[in-house]
């Protein structure tokens, strides 16, 4: 009996196998019967209703707008040769097996839907391009002044395209072999603003309230009004998710600034009074400023309170940045070394000697610490009020911004050089200067040409300049370390003679000849310093060599001829040079500033 059961099911079986080579019937793809077909035919018939339909525009909605979508622009395309492999595969099997499954393929049809391949990139740009005319921020509730009155605008509920959902639906829609005549929803996320009107009603009333009238401001006996125009400018309406109101911004920080000078007076410094050798310190004194942060707060409470509308501004003790005990501690307490050079010249030169001696008069130079001079001077320009005055440039004379500042840095470097101090930087100018002490002039040019010292004395140096009619003292102040110099000032030597500069001169007869200026020699020298501490021990030993350049002589000579003359006798006149006394500063590296 079961041999008769089994041969009848394995015959059954085999009658409903049908032949492996085509689809099982009741296979459908994407809603297409495809029972029955080779697998070549069902995705020829597949692909060509695809064709059908993959030009024709679905529509899909967003935030009010509406957009048309084709699967050809976007590479959207079913990958119908893989869904047919596998409805044939589930079908499949041998004889009776496969008889039995599409047996019950008659019975329960298959439905499948094939696997969707798009452009990436395409796909991505399309819908970044919908959500960018979709999307749209939350506009949060905010307080806005007009004139003295404030207004309350309400927030507004933004919108953001549900992108990843969106490129789902763009393309199981467009990969589809049905087009619906409806239009798509596309999923939309709205976006609440942070603040809300309800947040802001409290700010709303302490505004309109604080500017229904005037604030008054007291400190000690006096008083000011604060009235509501200028009340409205101070204060800083919620934003950027605040809620409270605020005093604040530019215009309360610039008049809180005034306000201050009013109010308080600025602390006084410890300076040092020197009376020649003698050191005296007028003792610092205390200020008195404006506590902002309180008395805003003390401010907003006035204004922001029905009935008493006073303020009480608070102030605070302010101390100076350097008090009697700092200046007592750093010990200037007498004269260490002092030195005057004489000078004279144009007014210009002698108005740019007195302003680059002030910029550098009172100059504290901490201990261990490197004095430069350009630093201290900053740039001379003609903003800070240098004028134009002889100076030497490349080693000739010419009219430059600045001429007598060397005055001023010679006379600084021979203060430290007497001092006993390290210098670290100096260089000489470059024409010999015979008023200045041999082999000591130094000169500057801002910023490369410098003159640099360190105190070395473990404690603070003060710098003062002194500028007299027609001469310029510098002193230095600290505590006095009884250094003793030692000098020794070579000759100066000529290393090289003065070039001669002809120039022919048609007005003097032919063979006679005139000095126009005095030639001056290439020359050299040199001065070593000892320096010795007060027990004797040798602290440094350095010498410093100076070589200035030649000036040539300027030698007219006569070219004219006299009538019925044919040649003359050679004649020289030499002419008075420049005096070199008193001359011109510069500020040029390869020049001698004077």
């Amino acid at each position: 009996m079961l041999a008769a059961l089994l041969g009848a099911a394995a015959v059954l079986g085999i009658v409903f196998a049908g032949s492996s080579q085509r689809l099982a019937g009741g296979t459908r793809i994407d809603g297409i019967d495809v029972g029955g077909l080779t697998s070549k035919q069902a995705v020829r018939l597949l692909e060509s209703r695809f064709g059908e339909v993959q030009r024709i525009p679905v529509a899909f909605s967003a935030g009010g707008r509406t957009f048309h979508l084709r699967a050809d622009l976007l590479g959207v395309r079913p990958d119908f040769s893989a869904a047919v492999a596998a409805a044939r595969e589930s079908a499949d099997g041998f004889g009776p097996v496969r008889g039995y499954k599409r047996l019950g393929l008659r019975f329960f049809s298959e439905e499948r839907q094939p696997k969707i391949r798009f452009w990436d990139q395409a796909l991505g740009l399309k819908v970044a391009q919908l959500a960018a005319r979709v999307d749209r921020s939350p506009r949060e509730a905010a307080l806005v002044r007009h004139g003295l009155s404030v207004e309350l605008v309400p927030g507004r509920t933004g919108r953001v395209l549900d992108r990843a959902a969106a490129d789902r639906l763009v393309v199981d829609a467009l990969g589809s072999l049905s087009r619906s005549p409806g239009v798509i929803r596309l999923p939309v996320v709205a976006r609440r603003p942070k603040i809300a009107a309800a947040d802001l009603r409290p700010a709303l009333r302490q505004a309109r309230l604080a500017l229904s009238a005037p604030v008054r401001l007291v400190s000690g006996s006096t008083a000011w009004r604060l009235p509501r125009w200028r009340l409205a400018t101070l204060l800083e309406l919620p934003a950027d998710g605040r809620t409270q109101l605020r005093i604040g911004g530019p215009a309360a920080t610039d008049y809180f600034g005034r306000l201050e000078k009013s109010v308080g007076h600025a602390p006084v410094d410890a300076r040092f009074a020197v009376d020649g050798p003698q050191v005296r310190i007028v003792p610092s004194r205390p200020g008195v400023g404006l506590d902002v942060l309180h008395s805003v707060s003390a401010i907003l409470a006035a204004a922001t309170t029905p009935g008493n509308r006073t303020a009480t501004l608070v102030t605070e003790r302010t101390l100076p940045k350097r008090t009697t005990a700092d200046a007592q501690k750093m010990g200037i307490t007498g004269l260490v070394s002092s030195y005057e050079t004489f000078y004279g010249g144009i007014p210009n030169r002698l108005h740019n000697v007195a302003l680059v001696a002030h910029l550098i008069d009172g100059a504290l130079i901490k201990p261990g610490q490197e004095f430069s001079f350009n630093k201290t001077t900053g740039e001379r320009s003609a903003a800070k009020g240098f004028l134009e005055a002889p100076v030497i440039v490349n080693g000739e004379l010419q009219t430059g911004l600045g001429g007598g500042v060397c005055q001023v840095s010679t006379t600084v470097f021979n203060a430290a050089f007497q001092a006993g101090l390290s210098i670290t930087e100096r260089t000489n100018h470059a024409l010999y200067i015979s008023h200045y002490p041999l082999g000591r002039d130094a000169t500057v040019d801002y910023p490369n040409v410098d003159l640099r010292f360190v105190n070395d004395t473990g404690h603070w140096l003060l710098l003062r300049t002194f500028v007299g009619t027609g001469s310029l003292v510098v002193d230095l102040y600290g505590t006095p370390v009884h250094r003793k110099v030692e000098v020794d000032t070579a000759p100066l030597r000529v290393v090289a003679p003065f070039p001669v500069k002809k120039v022919k001169d048609p007005t003097l007869p032919k063979g006679q000849q005139v000095v126009e200026q005095a030639g001056v020699p290439a020359q050299a020298t040199s001065v070593r310093r000892r320096v010795y501490a007060a027990n004797g021990k040798l602290l440094y030993d350095s010498t410093w060599y100076s070589s200035y350049r030649a000036e040539p002589e300027v030698l007219q000579v006569g070219t004219k001829k006299k009538a019925g003359e044919d040649s003359a006798a050679t004649t020289t006149t030499t002419a008075t040079p420049p005096s070199r006394s008193t001359p011109p500063a510069t500020t040029a590296p390869a020049s001698a500033g004077r």
